[in-house]
Formats: C-alpha cells, sequence, structure tokens
C-alpha cells in the first residue's frame, strides 16, 4: 500500500548569518520572501499568515523567538507557551520555506544597547497605557528581523491591530524596504480570536470568553445603526464584568486609521472597538471594524 508522502522537514536557521544566506540564495534565483514573525505556540491564525505569504512571494519565512524586551518583569515571559518541534511541523505541513529560531543571545548579543520607539501616535493609547513597556520591546525586535532577513513583505495579524499599526509606522518611519501586511483575524466557532495565550483558559473561563466576541458583536451592531459611542463601551463593559471577566483594561472607539479616541455621539466608517479584559488570570485582547 502506498503511504502519502510526509512534507520534507523544515529547514531551520539558528543565526543571522545562517538566515541571510537562505534569502541570499533566493534573491540570486530573483525570487521574493515574505516573513512571518511570531513567538511560537503556534495555531491556525499564524498558520493563515504562513498561506498569505505564500500567495504573495515565492518563499516565505517564519520566526519564532519570545521577544524578552516586550515582557514587562511581572508578566508570563517564563510560561509562555513554547513547542518548537511541534511548531516546525505545522510550518513544514503548510509549506514554509524556512523557520529561523535565535536564540536570546543570537538577538540581543552581550554589550547591546539600542532599542526602536515610535514615540507619538498610534502607539500612545490602548497598549501603550496599560503596557507602556510593551511597543519598545516589539518596535525594536521587529526592527531587527525585518534588517536580518530583508523580506519584500511581511505579514502581520490583525488581531493585534494596534501592534500591526505601530510596525507600519516604524518601517515608514526608518525607510525599510518592506511591505507591511495585516491578515485578518482568525476566530473560533464562537467568533473568540485564536491566540496562544488562549491555553492559559480553564474550560470553565473558555467557556464564559465567549462573551467577548459576543459583546462586540454588539457593539458593531449598534454603532452601525447609529447608537452613541459612550453608550455602547458602557454596554459592553458591563456585559463583560456580568459574563465574569475580572479587570477590564479598556473598551474604546477608536478612528482605525489614526487611533484617535471617537464619541461620544454616533460614529461614522472607518471607526473600530478595542477591548483588553482578563479572564481569570489570562489578558484577552480583540478589536472589531465598524
Amino acid at each position: 500500500m502506498n503511504m502519502p508522502a510526509r512534507p520534507p522537514k523544515l529547514k531551520v536557521a539558528r543565526t543571522v548569518a545562517d538566515l541571510r544566506a537562505a534569502v541570499a540564495g533566493w534573491r540570486t534565483a530573483g525570487e521574493r520572501v515574505a516573513l512571518v514573525p511570531t513567538m511560537g505556540a503556534l495555531h491556525a491564525g499564524h498558520l493563515s499568515l504562513i498561506e498569505m505569504g505564500k500567495g504573495l512571494a515565492d518563499r516565505t519565512v517564519a520566526t519564532i523567538f519570545v521577544n524578552p524586551a516586550q515582557f514587562a518583569p511581572h508578566e508570563d515571559f517564563d510560561a509562555y507557551p513554547r513547542g518548537e518541534d511541534r511548531d516546525a511541523a505545522l510550518l513544514a505541513d503548510v509549506g514554509c520555506d524556512l523557520l529561523f529560531a535565535p536564540n536570546a543571545r543570537e538577538m540581543y548579543p552581550e554589550g547591546f544597547a539600542t532599542t526602536v520607539s515610535v514615540a507619538t501616535g498610534v502607539s500612545e493609547p490602548l497598549e501603550g497605557v496599560s503596557r507602556p513597556h510593551f511597543f519598545g520591546g516589539v518596535a525594536t525586535v521587529v526592527a531587527k528581523l525585518l534588517i536580518q532577513a530583508g523580506p519584500d513583505v511581511a505579514i502581520f495579524g490583525e488581531k493585534d491591530y494596534q501592534q500591526l499599526l505601530v510596525i507600519k509606522r516604524m518601517a515608514r518611519d526608518l525607510d525599510l524596504p518592506v511591505e507591511i501586511v495585516g491578515a485578518p483575524t482568525t476566530r473560533e466557532s464562537d467568533g473568540l480570536a485564536l491566540s496562544s495565550r488562549n491555553a492559559y483558559l480553564t474550560p470553565e473561563e473558555r467557556a464564559a470568553a465567549r462573551a467577548l466576541p459576543a459583546a462586540m458583536r454588539y457593539a458593531v451592531a449598534a454603532l452601525r445603526e447609529g447608537g452613541e459611542v459612550v453608550a455602547v463601551e458602557g454596554v459592553v463593559m458591563a456585559s463583560l464584568v456580568g459574563a465574569g471577566f475580572g479587570k477590564i483594561d479598556y473598551v474604546e472607539v477608536r478612528d482605525g486609521a489614526t487611533l484617535e479616541r471617537l464619541g461620544p455621539g454616533p460614529v461614522s466608517s472607518g471607526a473600530r472597538v478595542f477591548v483588553a479584559a482578563w479572564m481569570g488570570g489570562t489578558r484577552l485582547i480583540d478589536n472589531w471594524a465598524v
């Protein structure tokens, strides 16, 4: 009996030199390169970014690096889910060409003293208030990855919508020769956005978390029907608390391009609803276009 062919084992680069050598070979052959940066613990959302990369370029590189610079001391760096063998198998299955998986010393060698910061604008509200350390760490590591790989296009999920805007701003400001592309959020059947941190939820918490996408659906429908921003935000916040969410970091309606605060009255096109809320010890974020 003929057995189905197994996908080839994914090639893994551990150093910047090896990454650049692989990319240089593709460049010599005239091939376009897509980059998909991740922190691992891959799920269907990450794999959809790889699939998008394959449609936009001839070669696709995924990166896995749990970046210590974007975690505050009290956050979950040590507990963040890791499993490179599983992740590599998933990447091979969807036809990724290369995994770049450096260690911390490769990314931040001894004496490292440079940071990249998007100081104003899209970095300031929302996550910029709740996690003021976060975007400096993100901008620094993404700038490094873009410089290291030199891709034609880099793909980021819209679940982290503010992060996407910050990276676009950073790439424009630094004249990096790369197109930054956002990919639609991948969701579970009840609408909860896929996230590596969903693995932290207990079964009971996961069941209660379905209230988040339900509240977002309400908000979008109410705003489209002319509902006032402040009133809609209040209903969303109350529904999340009633469903068992603890601390609510924010529920805000903002402009989808500038992240300027909208309201208190009705909004026009281009608005987006943003939320960050804690279910037990797990912080969930989401955003929906109006």
